[in-house]
C-alpha cells in the first residue's frame, strides 16, 4: 500500500497563519467592544418658546455590575433644570440599559448651547454631545387684538393671619376672668366630708356617734381610741351648740360649767343627766390615762348614753328670742358679705398680679417702648411689621418694596415742558399720622439727552417749601441700587408742618435719582425725625430700590 503525502508551499502556510491571527484579533475586539460601556444622548426638540420644556435623554449601556452616576443639580446652564425623572433600567443577560430624562427650560429668548454632561461609570468619565437649542419669544398680535392699559387697583381686605396685640390682651383677660370665676365664684361640688362639716352640730354629733357604733375599735381592743373619739364628739357638740369651752376643760371643769348653766337657767337639763355624763367622762379618763379596760357591753352602753345626753341637751337649750334670731341673721349676713368682699379682693389682687406679671415680662423681653407702641397701636410700628408689597412703578420701571401700595397720581405736563417731556408717571403714598411719604416719578424725554438732576432736586425742595417746610438742610452723595446701578442721593432734614394742629415737626427726607439719555427716575422719601420704626422702614425701602436704565 502506497502512502500519499501532500506538500503545502510555505507561502500558503504563512498566509493561513495571518488569516487566523486577523480573525482572532477581530473576535477579541468584538468581545471587548461588547463589554465596554456606551453613552448616548438625545432631545425631543431643539426649538422651543419661552417657558416651554425640552426632554434631554441620556442612555447608558453597561455591564450589570457597573456603577453609574448621572449629573445632578443645575449642570445644564444656561438652561434651567425643571425636573430630573427617575432612572429607567432594563436588563438583558449580563448587560443593562439605563435611561435618564431631564426636563429643561429657558425664560429668555436666544440660542443656547446645551453643555456636555459627564456620566461617571466605575469611576471613569464618559461625555454626552453638546446641542444647540433655539428659544423664541411668544409673538403678540398688536394689530388684530387691542391692548389695554393697566387696570386700577382694587381694594381688598387686609390679611388677618397676624393676630393683633390687643386680641392677645383680650384673650388673656378672658382667660383670667374664667380662672377668677372658677376659683372664687363658681359653686364647687362638695365632698362627703365637706357636706358633713356643713351639718348642724346636733345632726353631725348623731352621725358621728352612728359611725362610732359601726367601727371596729371594740373588736380590736382599741378602747382608748374608742373613748377618745366618744368624748371628743360630745365635747365638740357642747362647744358648738351650748357655747361652752369643752374641748380644753377637764372632767370636773366641764361638769361645773354645765351645773352653772343649769342654775342660771341657760340650760334646762336635769341632774340625773349631768351625773350620768360625769360617770362616762370619768370612765373615759380611766381608759385613756390609767389603761382601764371596761367590758365591751359597758363601752357600747356608754355610747348609747352619750347619744341620749346629746338629745336631752339639744332639748334643754332654750329657744332663741326674736331679738336673738335677728342678731343671728344679721351676723350671718355680715359673714356672707365679708366672704363676698374677700372673694372680690382676691380676684382683683390676682388679676392685678397677672397683669403686672404679663406687663413686666413683655417689657423685659420686648422693651418698654415696643410694648407701649404695641398697646397704643403706633402707626409706624404697624406699617413696619405688616405685610409689605414689592412692585414695579412707572416706565422706565422703578422696583421697590413698601409697606403699602403706591397709588398712581394724575399729572399734566406743563405746556412749556411738552416739547422736552414725552411722558411723566407718578406714584405715591403718604401717612399723615407719622409723616411717612414714598413717591416715585418716571420721566421720558422727547430727545435722547441727559436729564437735569439739579432741576429735579430744586423742584422737590421747592415743593417742600411751598407746603410750609423751613430750615431745610441738604447733603448729597453717590448712591447705588440693589443691582449696582449708579445714581445720586440728596438727603437732609428740616422743619415740616404737623398734622391737624399745624405745629412744626422735625423731619427728614431723601431724594434718589437715576437716569440716562432720554429718561429719568426719581424716588422721594420723607419721615418724622426721631421715629425709630420710620427709620427702619426707610432703610428697608432704600435697600430694595432697583431700576432699569435702558429704555
Amino acid at each position: 500500500m502506497k502512502r500519499v503525502m501532500t506538500y503545502v508551499p510555505k507561502m500558503e502556510v504563512r498566509l493561513l497563519q495571518q488569516v487566523f491571527v486577523v480573525l482572532f484579533l477581530c473576535c477579541t475586539s468584538m468581545l471587548k467592544a461588547q463589554s465596554l460601556p456606551r453613552v448616548s444622548s438625545s432631545v425631543d426638540t431643539t426649538s422651543i418658546k419661552i417657558g416651554e420644556q425640552i426632554n434631554f435623554q441620556v442612555t447608558v449601556e453597561a455591564d450589570t455590575m457597573a456603577q453609574v452616576i448621572f449629573p445632578e443639580g443645575q449642570t445644564f446652564s444656561p438652561l434651567e433644570t425643571v425636573e430630573a425623572f427617575k432612572t429607567d433600567t432594563t436588563r438583558q443577560l449580563d448587560r443593562m440599559t439605563l435611561q435618564k430624562i431631564y426636563a429643561l427650560t429657558q425664560f429668555d429668548s436666544g440660542s443656547y448651547m446645551l453643555p456636555i454632561q459627564r456620566i461617571e461609570i466605575n469611576g471613569k468619565g464618559y461625555f454626552t454631545d453638546s446641542l444647540l437649542v433655539q428659544v423664541s419669544t411668544v409673538e403678540v398680535d398688536t394689530i388684530t387684538k387691542e391692548i389695554y392699559d393697566i387696570k386700577p387697583l382694587i381694594p381688598i381686605e387686609k390679611n388677618s393671619a397676624d393676630i393683633p396685640f390687643f386680641v392677645w390682651i383680650l384673650l388673656a383677660g378672658l382667660i383670667l376672668a374664667g380662672l377668677a370665676y372658677w376659683f372664687f365664684f363658681k359653686k364647687k361640688t362638695l365632698s362627703e366630708d365637706e357636706k358633713e362639716a356643713l351639718l348642724p352640730p346636733y345632726e353631725r354629733a348623731l352621725l358621728e356617734l352612728k359611725r362610732l357604733e359601726n367601727s371596729r375599735y371594740l373588736i380590736q381592743d382599741e378602747y382608748k381610741k374608742y373613748y377618745s373619739e366618744l368624748t371628743d364628739i360630745v365635747r365638740s357638740y357642747l362647744e358648738e351648740d351650748v357655747h361652752i369651752s369643752a374641748m380644753e376643760s377637764t372632767t370636773g371643769q366641764l361638769i361645773s360649767k354645765l351645773e352653772m348653766m343649769k342654775d342660771a337657767g341657760a340650760l334646762k337639763i336635769d341632774d340625773e343627766t349631768i351625773d350620768q355624763f360625769k360617770k362616762i367622762l370619768e370612765t373615759a379618763d380611766l381608759v385613756k390615762f390609767a389603761r382601764s379596760k371596761p367590758a365591751s357591753s359597758k363601752a357600747e352602753q356608754d355610747r348609747k348614753s352619750i347619744e341620749q345626753i346629746v338629745i336631752k341637751t339639744k332639748e334643754a337649750i332654750p329657744e332663741p328670742t326674736e331679738e336673738e334670731l335677728m342678731q343671728e341673721a344679721a351676723y350671718q349676713e355680715a359673714i356672707l358679705l365679708r366672704k363676698k368682699k374677700k372673694k372680690w379682693i382676691y380676684a382683683g389682687v390676682s388679676l392685678a398680679a397677672v397683669i403686672l406679671l404679663v406687663f413686666g415680662t413683655s417689657v423685659f423681653y420686648y422693651g418698654f417702648e415696643n410694648v407701649r407702641d404695641s398697646v397704643f397701636s403706633n402707626s409706624s410700628k404697624q406699617l413696619l411689621e405688616g405685610e409689605w408689597v414689592s412692585s414695579s412703578y412707572g416706565y422706565p420701571p422703578i422696583n421697590l418694596s413698601a409697606p403699602e401700595v403706591l397709588i398712581r397720581q394724575e399729572v399734566e405736563i406743563p405746556p412749556e415742558e411738552k416739547d422736552k417731556i414725552k411722558s411723566t408717571q407718578i406714584f405715591s403714598y403718604y401717612n399723615p399720622e407719622n409723616m411717612l411719604g414714598v413717591g416715585t416719578t418716571s420721566v421720558t424725554l422727547t430727545e435722547p439727552a441727559e436729564p437735569d438732576y439739579q432741576k429735579s432736586i430744586d423742584q422737590v425742595l421747592k415743593g417742600f417749601a411751598d407746603k410750609g417746610a423751613k430750615n431745610i438742610i441738604t447733603k448729597q452723595e453717590e448712591f447705588s441700587s440693589a443691582s449696582g446701578v449708579p445714581g445720586i442721593k440728596v438727603y437732609g432734614s428740616g422743619t415740616f408742618p404737623g398734622n391737624a394742629s399745624g405745629d412744626k415737626v422735625k423731619g427728614k427726607y431723601a431724594i434718589i435719582l437715576f437716569g440716562g439719555k432720554g429718561f429719568q427716575q426719581q424716588i422721594v422719601l420723607s419721615w418724622e425725625e426721631g421715629d425709630p420704626y420710620a427709620e427702619e422702614i426707610i432703610d428697608r425701602i432704600i435697600n430694595s430700590i432697583d431700576v432699569k436704565t435702558q429704555v
